[in-house]
């Protein structure tokens, strides 16, 4: 989630371990213009990225979609423009689902054009995108307290209410939606009275329960690691946690603040992560 002007740091939750693994840079690229949310296309083998370019909620015609390379070369870098702080990406069958401020953008990678927009009536800050495995999609509105269900074709408010904490990033398993949250109450910095947490939501009853018992930053990218735990990024404060399966939390990267929607790929092993303040993306060997 990307933020326009100054922000401050936040002091991490007390019982949230320090300890650090090792990590270490594998590539850097930079030339970005807020970079935000990556994905990687499996298929045609890239990775895609999108661009905010501007104010997080500048309908100002300027943002984009990059196309680069796994080993962090640019293919093309304004592969799709003309959206609108283009923020959380997901990829389902040969669609790229955009969060766009209000509206949803689907992109045919094939063609590389928008070939659908869905609007969001009463959304202001869409934010992280999943696609469950059946074709559901779930978006996020951080500032209203909203999840949006993108479902046959047509746009509908999932779920709402205070207990989801300011969601951002979002990950759909087989039969829960995963949370990770910004925290609250927002202040004009974006700083917030208490850190965000993760969550988990079921899709049948939407009971939400939370399974970071102990709040540990203002969340934004949410990635499984491969053995029943997840990587979850902290964008004010800046760093990559690691929550195990019994839910623990540990920060194994320091980071610069604006540490974004990152991707996790290799069974684990390998993190990307845009670092939308810098205008660079990275990669992490994890372990």
């Amino acid at each position: 989630m990307w933020i326009a002007g100054s922000v401050f740091l936040i002091a991490l939750a007390f019982g949230v371990s320090n300890a650090r693994a090792e990590v270490t840079l594998i590539w850097e690229q930079e030339g970005f213009d807020g970079p935000e949310s990556v994905v990687k296309d499996a298929d045609a083998n890239v990775l895609y990225l999108s661009n905010v370019n501007g104010g997080a909620t500048d309908a100002n015609g300027k943002g984009y979609i990059s196309k680069l390379s796994p080993e962090g070369e640019i293919v093309e870098k304004e592969w799709v423009s003309g959206l609108n702080a283009p923020k959380g990406l997901a990829l389902h069958d040969g669609k790229l689902y955009v969060a766009d401020i209000d509206k949803v953008a689907v992109i045919d990678v094939k063609d590389g054009k928008v070939v659908e927009t869905h609007d969001a009536p009463g959304s202001s800050f869409l934010n992280d995108v999943t696609a469950h495995k059946d074709g559901r999609v779930f978006i996020s509105d951080m500032l209203e307290n909203h999840i949006w269900l993108l479902e046959d074709g047509k746009l509908s408010l999932w779920l709402e209410g205070e207990e989801l904490d300011h969601p951002n990033g979002l990950m759909a398993e087989g039969d829960r939606l995963l949370v990770a949250t910004w925290g609250g109450p927002i202040k004009d910095d974006f700083t917030t009275g208490t850190p965000g947490t993760l969550k988990s939501i079921d899709y049948e009853s939407k009971k939400v329960q939370t399974l970071v018992d102990e709040p540990f930053g203002n969340l934004d990218g949410l990635e499984p690691d491969g053995k029943g735990g997840f990587y979850i990024t902290d964008w004010i404060s800046g760093g990559l946690y690691h929550v195990s399966s019994d839910g623990k939390a540990k920060l194994v990267k320091d980071l610069d603040k604006g540490s974004a929607d990152h991707l996790v790929l290799d069974g684990g092993s390998v993190a990307i992560i845009p670092m939308m303040l810098d205008g660079k993306v990275a990669a992490y060997k994890l372990q």
